[in-house]
């Protein structure tokens, strides 16, 4: 892919100018005269859809008084509006991509159980709302109990580069993750083919031909009764390979009831993607991407607890 020159920080169609009022008066007669390139009508929409906000507040009043001092901002680019999802917080973002922690029990994308409530969705309203056109486009996904940092890009050739080159592009993925039991060894790499079986099941299996290379390293970082806190890295990125190696290692991950936990502690699956590198396709910038581990993976394997 190309690499293209641009504002790469804090982008999202925002166009904003500043307006400085020298004398009282009401927002609409301000406007038309400080933005004589505009007719009546189009300062108006400006309005009416949000462009403009006086002391950071985003108004749609057209007779809102103005005194000397005050400013007013305009946004040539799209209307003020601020995200805010309790399941989806927005670490980054540019005119190319938008990188998003989300929580744990929402999905990636839509299935066939829940069409309106995922990640995809909700950035796709996101993105709409300050162009109609703009679209988002899914680069690699996390399973819906799993946490973590989710890569979107605004352009689908992006989408379709850095998914057909993931393991070009990305440079670091690393988890945490409460396991049930404690591993064998205080660290290890776990190398194993998996496969599916007809109930979406996913397995190791010898066989060459069916199964694909999974690699899976891990380190125990504390321990308390049954319970095992573990930094993982994914050298792979096959589904639920995680997942898999810490059930077939006898350590299955706390809450993962598919594949053989027996407790649900958190109320979640209890697998966390706190670490993301990769470089931006078009910037060429090594991206770095960090969460804190989740409180209560601590506090469960706290030895001091």
């Amino acid at each position: 892919m190309n690499k293209r020159k641009g504002n790469t920080r804090n982008w999202g169609g925002d166009n904003v100018k500043t307006y400085k009022v020298e004398e009282e008066t009401t927002l609409l007669p301000f406007l038309i005269k400080s933005l004589p390139n505009l007719n009546r009508t189009e300062v108006k929409a400006l309005l009416k859809y949000k462009h403009i906000a006086i002391k950071g507040a985003p108004t749609s009043q057209f007779n809102t008084p103005l005194m000397p001092g005050d400013v007013v901002e305009v946004n040539h680019g799209r209307s003020f509006f601020k995200f805010n999802n309790p399941q989806v917080k927005i670490l980054y973002e540019d005119k190319y991509m938008i990188v998003i922690e989300k929580a744990s029990g929402l999905l990636s994308v839509a299935n066939d159980n829940a069409r309106e409530k995922n990640a995809f969705r909700i950035l796709q309203d996101y993105v709409k709302h300050g162009d109609p056109e703009a679209n988002v486009y899914v680069c690699h996904r996390l399973d819906q109990y799993t946490s973590g940092i989710l890569v979107f890009s605004k352009d689908q050739e992006m989408m379709l580069e850095m998914r057909s080159n993931w393991d070009f592009y990305v440079k670091e993925r690393k988890y945490v993750c409460v396991t049930e039991n404690i591993p064998p060894r205080p660290e290890d790499t776990i190398e194993s083919l998996l496969t599916q079986n007809d109930r979406m099941q996913v397995y190791s299996t010898p066989d060459e031909e069916k199964g694909r290379l999974a690699i899976t390293h891990y380190r125990v970082l504390q321990t308390r009764g049954r319970y095992a806190l573990l930094d993982v890295e994914i050298f792979t990125g096959k589904k639920n390979q995680i997942r898999v190696h810490m059930s077939e290692m006898g350590c299955p991950i706390a809450g993962d009831i598919k594949y053989g936990a027996e407790t649900n502690p958190a109320r979640r699956l209890m697998l966390h993607n706190y670490r993301l590198s990769f470089i931006h396709p078009v910037t060429g910038e090594l991206m770095r991407f960090s969460l804190p581990t989740p409180v209560v993976f601590r506090k469960l394997t706290s030895p001091d607890k």
